[in-house]
């Protein structure tokens, strides 16, 4: 069972979240263990200060290093070592390849910025990875933490009602080749009931039990995406 721990100023905006749908099933059913830790409360003084001015001036504050440091290290004094990450727009794009290495790994933590960002310090004294959702920058990393944990409890074994769910999710691994030996990574369009709605009518390739014929279908369709897909990143 993977054992997530989030550290956040504001860890009753995320447990609402963490307790609801499939990450609170998984959590209910012992798939996964998340713990939320309010690094706040390793600060020094009366005030409970994590934060102070830059050094060399300019806007904002800075998130100070000794309750973000002296956190880990007693996290990890309680229960081993961590796979650290920390969600910081200046980090690598998170993907579904991070997702399923994370899947595998016995205890991940992870830290949520605030402000305007972290002391560096607190990235020389540990082995840290970046992580950021993409190009913008957000008022923490809590909508980050929240998505890297959904990312991987799905994946975890049992956590979906269907296994096949997560072998056929977009930018998945495991998603199976076409005829060309090659994986679309997106998914294919999906409809259901009713058959036609507001002039928009299912496919009849759908409907008529062709396994094979549906296949081919869904494969030419995810192929499209993919196409349509590239196209937007290359403009």
């Amino acid at each position: 069972m993977p054992f997530f721990t989030i550290l956040t100023l504001f860890p009753e905006a995320l447990e609402p979240y963490l307790g609801a749908s499939i990450v609170g099933s998984a959590r209910e059913r012992g798939l996964a263990r998340i713990e939320l830790v309010d690094f706040r409360d390793f600060a020094r003084d009366r005030h409970r200060t994590v934060d102070d001015r830059p050094f060399g001036g300019g806007p904002g504050m800075v998130l100070r290093p000794e309750p973000i440091v002296e956190c880990v290290e007693w996290l990890e004094r309680r229960h081993g070592e961590f796979r650290k990450i920390m969600l910081c727009p200046t980090g690598r794009t998170f993907t579904q390849d991070t997702a399923e290495s994370l899947a595998s790994e016995e205890r991940i933590l992870l830290l949520c910025g605030r402000y305007e960002g972290f002391d560096q310090r607190i990235a020389e004294l540990f082995d840290w990875e970046t992580i950021s959702l993409g190009e913008f920058v957000l008022s923490g990393g809590e909508i980050g933490a929240l998505a890297v944990t959904e990312a991987v409890v799905r994946l975890l074994d049992g956590a979906l009602g269907n296994e096949r769910s997560a072998l056929e999710d977009s930018f998945g691994t495991a998603r199976a080749p076409d005829e060309a030996g090659e994986a679309p990574l997106c998914d294919h369009p999906h409809y259901t009931r009713p058959r036609s709605y507001r002039g928009h009518a299912v496919p009849e390739v759908l409907l008529g039990g062709d396994h094979a014929a549906i296949a081919r279908w869904r494969r030419e369709r995810a192929r499209e995406r993919d196409a349509h897909r590239r196209e937007d990143r290359e403009e």
